[in-house]
């Protein structure tokens, strides 16, 4: 995981994702979930069909339902794993609450600005085996296939909450290249838009 390293607005507690799950050597038992959510099987298709009778209102359409159903399916499991892991389980939220994330825990997704690194999906969709269990597929940049896909992590720490890791130096890039077996150009390539060099 990367870390926050630009001071902003006098905040001086830099983040990282890794700082709201239990060590391994901590000797307390935490948990993180994983997760890779599709409703797009079958849109590309059926907004193939659309498009060749030149029914562009009905392609977007579809393709946009289905966007919406995949981030509806992932806050359901979001629910499901808040109520099952016992830390949600007394929620009495109201649509409104859930849609200002008033609960505990996150779901942040890789290529977000909390975990920026999109290569890290690959392990995420080995873990799952995404492919096999879900029909979802990576391409070589990382993009889900279906479209209508969703991936990320579970988060149960009460104080976690979304932050963008922002801008990271060099020195963070060199560890974090070592620590993944990349070299510092390819991290650099994927982490194009955080470099603060």
């Amino acid at each position: 995981m990367l870390r926050q390293q630009w001071e902003r607005q006098g905040q001086r507690d830099f983040r990282s994702l890794a700082d709201y799950i239990a060590p391994r050597d901590s000797g307390r038992i935490d948990y993180i979930g994983a997760f890779a959510v599709t409703t797009g099987i079958g849109c590309e298709e059926l907004c193939a069909r659309f498009d060749k009778a030149n029914d562009d209102y009905q392609s977007i359409m579809a393709k946009a339902l289905a966007d919406r159903l995949a981030e509806a399916f992932a806050e359901c499991l979001h629910k499901k794993v808040r109520t099952e892991w016992g830390y949600g389980r007394s929620e009495q939220l109201s649509s409104e609450d859930l849609i200002e994330e008033k609960y505990r825990g996150i779901r942040p997704a890789f290529g977000y600005p909390s975990c920026p690194d999109h290569t890290e999906k690959r392990k995420l969709f080995d873990l799952l085996q995404a492919e096999q269990n879900a029909g979802i597929t990576l391409t070589e940049n990382f993009a889900m296939q279906p479209a209508a896909s969703v991936s990320g992590l579970f988060f149960a720490h009460p104080d976690v909450r979304y932050f963008a890791v922002d801008r990271i130096t060099r020195d963070q890039v060199e560890d974090y290249a070592r620590r993944k077996g990349m070299t510092v150009a390819e991290v650099e390539r994927w982490l194009a838009p955080n470099l603060g060099y």
